[in-house]
């Protein structure tokens, strides 16, 4: 495909308040409290730095296509939207693939390991979301009885050798228990 015949659907970059947007109820996609904490740790160290994606309905309302969790969060704010020129069909097609196609992206853990070194964070849920991306890379160590520390953006943590699968079952629900908050690691 050339670039020529690639259209660009972005009609005009709107401010607007995020409850007037409209909430797709094609919406496939749910947000846990996980993911909503840590987009409002971002939202709140680096502020918006993308839009919203939406489409014009018939009745001039603007109908979100991608940016629910952000809208949610922002209750009364004004937020920067993107209007896109797309038919209903269109728009259920952008629905339906944006999320995925980048979902597709694989991690390059020596480039993740980089970056992480220099990202600080002050936010722990913002925090806990780096460890997990840090960790479904592969860029905590896999060594982790070396006694080199773990390096975590953002957290203080403590690794529990176990002795086996039912060990570290048993030390996790112990420290649940107490309080902590625990992930179990493999290696």
């Amino acid at each position: 495909m050339s670039k020529a015949t690639i259209r660009d659907r972005v009609v005009e970059l709107r401010r607007v308040r995020a409850a007037e947007l409209l909430r797709n109820p094609r919406n496939w996609r749910r947000h846990p409290d996980a993911q909503k904490s840590a987009l409002q740790g971002a939202l709140s160290e680096i502020g918006f730095a993308g839009a919203v994606l939406a489409r014009e309905t018939e009745s001039g309302e603007l109908l979100i296509l991608d940016g629910h969790l952000r809208a949610d969060v922002s209750g009364e704010l004004e937020i920067p939207v993107l209007v896109l020129d797309l038919s209903e069909s269109e728009g259920d097609k952008l629905l339906a693939t944006y999320d995925p196609l980048s979902a597709m992206a694989e991690a390059d853990a020596d480039a993740l390991r980089e970056l992480l070194e220099q990202v600080e964070v002050g936010n722990q849920d913002l925090a806990d979301m780096l460890t997990g991306l840090a960790e479904d890379a592969g860029v905590i160590p896999d060594d982790l009885g070396s006694g080199d520390p773990v390096d975590v953006p953002g957290q203080w943590n403590v690794i529990v050798e176990c002795e086996g699968e039912d060990h570290q079952l048993r030390t996790l629900e112990q420290l649940t228990r107490e309080g902590h908050t625990c992930r179990a690691l493999i290696s």
